[in-house]
């Protein structure tokens, strides 16, 4: 590789990109966040997605001045693309991204976005910001290509390297460059989109299609709870069929999951189609928090137990296990419905930062010491704490109590013989 990367965007996407490059020569990481430039210069990483000593031992000059940028020949941008309040795509970080790339883009470099996109934003949306800033031509001066990341927070076996990178640029030659760039870190290889727009859209209907199939789920589940079957034997019966697909039940949030299909139902929507399936799986994913609550007040009113007033543990504020990442979590969504009914919902959460937490949610995280004994436990997330040590926490469970188990955590042995459980 004789290319001088720059890696924009050092969170849970571009840092485990800038240390896989970073290994095999200098590379130039940027984030506009002071304080998480420092916090990686002393080898702390808050996302937990990259080790101390692997961080150190990488070849990475961390900066938050995007001078230090015009040293790189090849950009890759990975910064986050959210929705709004109204589901619509919130294109800002990446707009701004590109203007700081622009600001100091150099005849000949290639720019590389990663950030999840509708088909057509990349040459639609970045370059034209590119070409104003920098006062240079796409496709004479400068190029693009895109390359959709395929990050999964808190795994430590599907990593940037061993996971198939779909790469695509402008022209057969710098789709060219960019395989060969990729190539040179990502062991598992690439595959050559034949244009950006096919790179985009292969991108976005990934998470999509993983929406839609956990929606199905959710909605037999809320089907097999009115008919009094268990779920979770629903689907290990069904799952002995070679072809059944092995999804399940839960909650759809986080930065990816509960985002990526807006992005693909806004294009559509811009294109004259009305997504009826995806939109609607949607709904359904949306609403499980809100259906999750409601069955947690039945089934302590069929356990006599009092309502108003009353105190829920809450194991699990993250959207997904063994992550610290509170983005988008749908755990909000039951502990905000509970407290509507009149509860008081304690949250315990071994992955989360507290001070994230109290900032993102206004929510104070309590440690297992200070939770106090309550009727209601609720294990919403299935983190390897909650999982190994379960004992410790259905202590804190009254003898006649409900555990809410939305996550599969929890056997028939595990359960005192007045208390009940209720699960997903």
């Amino acid at each position: 590789m004789n290319r001088k990367l720059g890696i924009v965007g050092l969170g849970y996407v571009g840092l485990p990109v800038a240390v896989a490059f970073g290994n095999i020569g200098e590379i130039i990481g940027f984030d506009i966040n002071e304080k998480r430039i420092e916090e990686l210069k002393s080898g702390y990483d808050r996302t937990n997605e990259v080790a101390s000593k692997k961080l150190q031992n990488s070849h990475i000059t961390f900066t938050s001045n995007k001078e230090d940028l015009k040293q790189a020949d090849f950009i890759i941008v990975a910064v986050p693309t959210p929705i709004n309040e109204h589901n619509h795509p919130d294109l800002t970080p990446l707009i701004k991204a590109s203007e700081t790339v622009g600001s100091i883009l150099t005849k000949g470099t290639i720019v590389v976005y990663e950030s999840t996109v509708y088909p057509g934003a990349t040459m639609d949306d970045c370059v034209p910001v590119l070409e104003k800033f920098s006062g240079l031509k796409n496709g004479k001066d400068f190029f693009v290509g895109y390359s959709p990341e395929r990050i999964n927070p808190g795994d430590k076996v599907h990593t940037f390297e061993t996971i198939t990178k779909v790469v695509s640029g402008q022209t057969p030659e710098v789709l060219d460059i960019v395989a060969d760039v990729y190539s040179s870190v990502v062991k598992a290889g690439v595959h050559k989109a034949p244009s950006i727009a096919v790179a985009e859209a292969a991108k976005v209907i990934e998470n999509t299609q993983r929406d839609v199939n956990i929606a199905l789920m959710n909605e037999l589940a809320i089907i097999f709870d009115k008919a009094g079957i268990n779920t979770k034997d629903v689907l290990e019966a069904a799952g002995t069929k070679w072809n059944f697909l092995k999804f399940y039940p839960g909650l759809v949030g986080g930065h990816c999951i509960g985002v990526d299909p807006y992005y693909l139902t806004h294009k559509a929507q811009a294109l004259g189609h009305h997504p009826e399936v995806i939109l609607s799986g949607r709904r359904i994913n949306d609403g499980m928090g809100k259906f999750i609550a409601s069955t947690i007040v039945k089934e302590m009113l069929k356990k006599n137990l009092t309502v108003l007033g009353a105190k829920v543990n809450m194991l699990g504020l993250t959207f997904k296990e063994n992550c610290p990442d509170l983005r988008n979590t749908k755990v909000i969504d039951i502990i905000n419905e509970l407290e509507d009914y009149g509860l008081e919902v304690k949250v315990n959460d071994v992955e989360a930062d507290k001070a994230e937490a109290k900032k993102f949610y206004n929510i104070d995280l309590l440690d297992l010491d200070k939770m106090e004994e309550t009727n209601v436990i609720v294990f919403a997330v299935s983190h390897n704490e909650y999982v190994e040590n379960k004992d410790q926490y259905l202590s804190k469970l009254s003898g006649k109590g409900l555990i809410i188990d939305i996550k599969g955590i929890i056997d028939d042995s595990d359960i005192k013989e007045d208390q009940s459980i209720w699960r997903l």
